[in-house]
Protein backbone atom coordinates (compact mmCIF):
# COMPACT_ATOMS: atom_id res chain seq x y z
CA UNK A 1 0.00 0.00 0.00
CA UNK A 2 1.48 3.63 -1.16
CA UNK A 3 1.85 6.06 1.79
CA UNK A 4 1.13 9.23 1.62
CA UNK A 5 3.56 12.23 2.14
CA UNK A 6 2.65 15.91 2.94
CA UNK A 7 4.82 17.98 0.60
CA UNK A 8 5.41 21.34 2.72
CA UNK A 9 5.74 24.59 0.78
CA UNK A 10 8.50 26.83 1.51
CA UNK A 11 6.52 29.03 3.87
CA UNK A 12 5.02 26.09 5.88
CA UNK A 13 9.08 25.14 6.22
CA UNK A 14 9.98 28.63 7.39
CA UNK A 15 7.21 28.46 9.90
CA UNK A 16 8.72 24.71 11.51
CA UNK A 17 12.12 26.59 11.36
CA UNK A 18 10.95 29.15 13.67
CA UNK A 19 10.21 26.55 15.91
CA UNK A 20 12.58 24.48 15.62
CA UNK A 21 15.11 27.63 16.90
CA UNK A 22 12.53 27.22 19.34
CA UNK A 23 13.37 23.55 20.49
CA UNK A 24 16.82 23.92 20.19
CA UNK A 25 17.05 27.04 22.57
CA UNK A 26 15.01 24.95 24.53
CA UNK A 27 17.13 21.65 24.45
CA UNK A 28 20.24 24.10 25.68
CA UNK A 29 18.80 25.79 28.67
CA UNK A 30 17.71 22.26 30.04
CA UNK A 31 21.25 21.58 29.52
CA UNK A 32 22.49 24.24 30.94
CA UNK A 33 20.75 23.18 33.99
CA UNK A 34 21.52 19.08 34.45
CA UNK A 35 23.15 19.28 37.67
CA UNK A 36 23.49 16.96 40.67
CA UNK A 37 20.77 17.69 43.05
CA UNK A 38 18.39 19.26 40.20
CA UNK A 39 14.97 17.43 40.06
CA UNK A 40 13.25 16.02 36.37
CA UNK A 41 10.23 18.07 36.93
CA UNK A 42 12.53 21.23 38.00
CA UNK A 43 13.32 20.82 34.13
CA UNK A 44 10.16 20.72 32.59
CA UNK A 45 9.10 23.59 34.15
CA UNK A 46 11.96 25.39 32.78
CA UNK A 47 11.51 24.03 29.62
CA UNK A 48 7.31 24.60 29.46
CA UNK A 49 8.18 28.70 30.74
CA UNK A 50 10.35 29.14 27.97
CA UNK A 51 8.52 27.66 25.27
CA UNK A 52 5.19 29.56 26.40
CA UNK A 53 7.28 32.73 26.54
CA UNK A 54 7.96 32.11 22.74
CA UNK A 55 4.00 31.75 22.82
CA UNK A 56 4.18 28.69 21.34
CA UNK A 57 3.16 25.22 23.07
CA UNK A 58 5.04 22.17 24.59
CA UNK A 59 3.97 19.58 21.82
CA UNK A 60 3.97 16.76 24.25
CA UNK A 61 1.98 17.45 26.80
CA UNK A 62 -1.48 15.30 26.30
CA UNK A 63 -0.12 14.07 23.39
CA UNK A 64 -1.90 9.90 23.36
CA UNK A 65 -2.09 11.15 27.33
CA UNK A 66 1.58 12.07 27.92
CA UNK A 67 1.08 13.91 31.44
CA UNK A 68 4.71 16.14 31.03
CA UNK A 69 5.75 18.48 28.65
CA UNK A 70 9.09 17.32 27.56
CA UNK A 71 10.81 13.98 28.35
CA UNK A 72 14.13 13.05 30.54
CA UNK A 73 15.22 9.77 29.61
CA UNK A 74 17.89 8.60 32.57
CA UNK A 75 21.23 5.72 31.73
CA UNK A 76 18.97 2.83 30.22
CA UNK A 77 16.16 4.78 29.46
CA UNK A 78 15.78 5.30 25.68
CA UNK A 79 13.09 7.91 25.38
CA UNK A 80 9.63 8.94 27.08
CA UNK A 81 11.06 9.65 30.61
CA UNK A 82 8.54 11.38 32.07
CA UNK A 83 10.31 14.09 34.68
CA UNK A 84 9.51 14.37 38.55
CA UNK A 85 11.00 13.90 41.90
CA UNK A 86 14.03 12.32 40.31
CA UNK A 87 17.32 14.17 41.23
CA UNK A 88 19.67 13.89 38.56
CA UNK A 89 23.27 12.27 40.39
CA UNK A 90 27.19 13.13 38.11
CA UNK A 91 27.82 10.88 35.86
CA UNK A 92 24.45 10.13 34.61
CA UNK A 93 23.49 9.98 31.17
CA UNK A 94 20.21 12.22 30.63
CA UNK A 95 18.74 12.80 27.26
CA UNK A 96 16.42 15.64 26.39
CA UNK A 97 13.80 15.77 24.07
CA UNK A 98 11.29 18.51 23.09
CA UNK A 99 8.53 19.36 20.76
CA UNK A 100 7.20 22.16 19.88
CA UNK A 101 3.68 23.19 18.14
CA UNK A 102 3.02 27.20 17.43
CA UNK A 103 0.88 28.21 14.45
CA UNK A 104 -0.12 24.68 12.92
CA UNK A 105 3.07 23.04 12.96
CA UNK A 106 5.30 21.00 15.11
CA UNK A 107 9.35 21.01 15.38
CA UNK A 108 10.98 18.00 17.36
CA UNK A 109 14.60 17.32 19.05
CA UNK A 110 16.40 15.70 21.32
CA UNK A 111 20.19 15.79 22.37
CA UNK A 112 21.66 13.50 25.52
CA UNK A 113 24.11 14.49 27.73
CA UNK A 114 26.44 13.37 30.63
CA UNK A 115 26.14 15.01 33.99
CA UNK A 116 28.80 17.11 35.32
CA UNK A 117 31.75 14.12 35.38
CA UNK A 118 34.01 12.54 32.72
CA UNK A 119 32.30 9.83 32.09
CA UNK A 120 34.45 7.82 29.40
CA UNK A 121 32.33 4.99 28.08
CA UNK A 122 29.31 6.89 28.62
CA UNK A 123 31.24 9.83 26.40
CA UNK A 124 32.26 7.76 23.37
CA UNK A 125 28.38 6.43 23.58
CA UNK A 126 27.00 9.77 23.05
CA UNK A 127 29.81 10.53 20.34
CA UNK A 128 28.96 7.58 17.83
CA UNK A 129 25.24 8.34 18.40
CA UNK A 130 25.57 11.89 17.62
CA UNK A 131 27.60 11.39 14.97
CA UNK A 132 25.25 8.69 13.28
CA UNK A 133 22.53 11.57 13.62
CA UNK A 134 24.83 13.67 11.27
CA UNK A 135 25.86 10.68 8.82
CA UNK A 136 22.09 10.37 8.66
CA UNK A 137 21.60 13.82 7.63
CA UNK A 138 24.27 13.59 4.77
CA UNK A 139 22.10 11.48 2.84
CA UNK A 140 18.90 13.30 3.46
CA UNK A 141 19.50 14.90 -0.20
CA UNK A 142 17.22 14.72 -3.00
CA UNK A 143 18.04 11.36 -5.06
CA UNK A 144 18.51 8.89 -2.51
CA UNK A 145 16.07 6.95 -0.77
CA UNK A 146 14.75 6.53 2.91
CA UNK A 147 16.52 3.42 2.97
CA UNK A 148 19.95 5.32 2.74
CA UNK A 149 19.45 7.66 5.45
CA UNK A 150 18.41 4.04 7.62
CA UNK A 151 21.67 2.34 5.99
CA UNK A 152 24.51 4.71 7.20
CA UNK A 153 23.03 5.08 10.74
CA UNK A 154 22.74 1.48 10.98
CA UNK A 155 26.16 0.53 9.27
CA UNK A 156 28.28 3.56 11.65
CA UNK A 157 26.62 2.58 14.65
CA UNK A 158 27.30 -1.38 14.44
CA UNK A 159 30.81 -0.49 13.29
CA UNK A 160 31.69 1.02 16.57
CA UNK A 161 29.98 -1.68 18.67
CA UNK A 162 26.70 -0.30 19.35
CA UNK A 163 22.97 -1.43 18.87
CA UNK A 164 20.06 0.26 17.07
CA UNK A 165 17.01 0.27 18.81
CA UNK A 166 14.39 -1.00 15.97
CA UNK A 167 11.42 -0.87 17.88
CA UNK A 168 11.32 2.79 17.75
CA UNK A 169 11.77 5.03 14.52
CA UNK A 170 11.91 8.67 13.32
CA UNK A 171 9.01 10.22 11.67
CA UNK A 172 7.49 12.47 9.00
CA UNK A 173 6.58 15.71 11.22
CA UNK A 174 4.19 18.71 9.93
CA UNK A 175 0.58 19.75 10.76
CA UNK A 176 0.85 16.16 12.72
CA UNK A 177 3.61 15.46 15.34
CA UNK A 178 4.01 11.89 13.50
CA UNK A 179 3.43 11.70 9.68
CA UNK A 180 4.70 9.18 6.96
CA UNK A 181 7.43 8.40 6.50
CA UNK A 182 8.11 6.26 9.45
CA UNK A 183 12.84 6.70 9.39
CA UNK A 184 14.18 3.61 10.60
CA UNK A 185 17.36 3.50 11.88
CA UNK A 186 18.48 0.50 10.55
CA UNK A 187 17.20 -0.71 6.56
CA UNK A 188 19.14 -1.10 3.14
CA UNK A 189 20.41 1.43 0.66
CA UNK A 190 17.87 2.08 -2.05
CA UNK A 191 14.86 1.38 -0.73
CA UNK A 192 11.66 3.01 0.75
CA UNK A 193 10.50 6.62 -0.74
CA UNK A 194 12.72 8.33 -2.69
CA UNK A 195 13.75 11.72 -0.82
CA UNK A 196 12.03 14.79 -2.53
CA UNK A 197 11.89 18.90 -2.29
CA UNK A 198 9.45 19.40 0.64
CA UNK A 199 9.72 16.52 2.72
CA UNK A 200 10.33 17.08 6.30
CA UNK A 201 11.96 13.92 8.73
CA UNK A 202 12.59 13.84 12.41
CA UNK A 203 16.01 12.03 12.10
CA UNK A 204 17.00 10.63 15.66
CA UNK A 205 19.43 7.52 16.52
CA UNK A 206 18.72 5.76 19.47
CA UNK A 207 21.38 3.32 20.34
CA UNK A 208 22.10 1.17 22.93
CA UNK A 209 25.80 0.14 24.43
CA UNK A 210 24.10 -3.74 24.45
CA UNK A 211 21.04 -5.19 23.02
CA UNK A 212 18.94 -3.31 20.69
CA UNK A 213 15.96 -4.62 22.75
CA UNK A 214 14.00 -2.34 24.87
CA UNK A 215 11.34 -3.27 27.48
CA UNK A 216 8.16 -0.42 28.51
CA UNK A 217 8.79 0.55 32.30
CA UNK A 218 5.40 -0.02 34.26
CA UNK A 219 4.40 3.96 34.79
CA UNK A 220 3.60 2.72 30.84
CA UNK A 221 5.62 5.56 28.95
CA UNK A 222 9.05 4.96 29.86
CA UNK A 223 10.99 2.79 27.14
CA UNK A 224 14.70 1.53 28.29
CA UNK A 225 17.08 -0.97 27.18
CA UNK A 226 15.98 -4.81 27.95
CA UNK A 227 19.54 -5.52 29.46
CA UNK A 228 20.14 -2.14 31.35
CA UNK A 229 23.01 -0.81 28.92
CA UNK A 230 23.53 3.17 28.73
CA UNK A 231 21.19 4.52 25.97
CA UNK A 232 21.47 7.82 24.04
CA UNK A 233 19.34 9.69 21.98
CA UNK A 234 19.83 12.74 19.31
CA UNK A 235 17.03 14.10 16.86
CA UNK A 236 16.77 16.74 14.48
CA UNK A 237 13.78 18.07 11.94
CA UNK A 238 15.43 18.33 8.51
CA UNK A 239 13.83 19.64 5.43
CA UNK A 240 14.94 17.90 2.38
CA UNK A 241 15.71 20.81 -0.48
CA UNK A 242 17.38 20.88 -3.64
CA UNK A 243 20.26 22.63 -1.96
CA UNK A 244 20.87 20.15 0.59
CA UNK A 245 19.56 19.41 4.16
CA UNK A 246 18.22 21.85 6.04
CA UNK A 247 18.35 21.25 9.69
CA UNK A 248 15.26 22.95 11.05
CA UNK A 249 16.44 22.71 15.01
CA UNK A 250 19.49 23.68 15.03
CA UNK A 251 21.07 26.97 17.41
CA UNK A 252 22.99 28.86 14.66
Amino acid sequence: MKIMIYLKSSREIEIMSKNGKIVAEAIDLVSKNLKPGTKTKELDRLAKEFIESKEAKPAFYGYRGYPANICVSIDEEVVHGIPGERELRPGQVVSVDIGVYKDGYYADGAATYIVTNNNQEAARLLDVTKKALFIGLEKATVGNCLGDISHAIQSYVEENGYSVVRELVGHGIGKSMHEEPQVPNFGKPGTGPALVPGMVLAIEPMVNAGTYQVVTQPDGWTIASADHSLSAHFEHTVAISESGPMVLTSLN
